[in-house]
């Protein structure tokens, strides 16, 4: 059964936050025989007027936080609106309810403030843009932030560095869960230079 991917957008995200993930794990096993690994979705808190990126793009997510599938994989990006949405309880406590049950929990860039809002970074290791290390460190002062990782693996936590660092990462989710030829094949077809991580 495919793993559901669920998106989540917000104004002022930064649209590669969210863009790279998803052809990623939209695009793994099309070329493929079977069934296709990964289901992917969006959700915001509304879907009407349409979600703004910071670039201007204009997006309706297919779900919001009252109607959203259970997310398999939790994706949160960041931007300039992540630094608004880590005060918003509804998406604070949506992250939360994801995440009892996700098997991912992964953020981007400075998605990891709203990570460490929902209080899922306690007592782990993460990283974020490197613009916003200083900030994360002051947001969750019991995780131990890491500023030389392009990624950081908790297990169900994925951190990421800033921006293209969620293509990195989302390759590297698709070799921890399905293969490592399986994210060769994805980074090939997208023409993106990636080896797989070595555990």
């Amino acid at each position: 059964m495919a793993r559901n991917v669920l998106i989540m957008l917000f104004d002022d995200v930064d649209a590669l936050d969210f863009t790279g993930p998803l052809e990623v794990f939209a695009i793994t096993g099309q070329r493929a025989t079977g069934p296709v690994p990964f289901t992917v979705t969006t959700v915001a808190e509304r879907r009407s007027p349409p979600i703004i990126s910071r670039s201007g793009l204009h997006i309706v997510p297919d779900f919001t936080y009252g109607n959203a599938i259970q997310a398999d994989i939790l994706i949160v990006p960041g931007g300039l609106g992540a630094r608004h949405e880590r005060n918003n309880a509804q998406t604070t406590g949506f992250i939360k309810r994801q995440a009892k049950h996700a098997e991912i929990v992964l953020s981007v860039c400075t998605g990891a403030l709203l990570l460490a809002a929902a209080g899922l970074l306690d007592g782990l290791e993460a990283t974020t843009h490197h613009a916003s290390l200083d900030e994360l460190a002051e947001s969750a002062p019991d995780c131990r932030v890491l500023r030389d990782r392009r990624f950081v693996d908790n297990g169900q936590v994925i951190t990421s560095a800033g921006i293209t660092a969620g293509i990195d990462t989302a390759l590297y989710v698709v070799q921890r869960l399905l293969s490592p030829s399986a994210a060769v094949e994805t980074a090939t077809h997208m023409e993106y230079n990636w080896q797989p991580v070595q555990p």
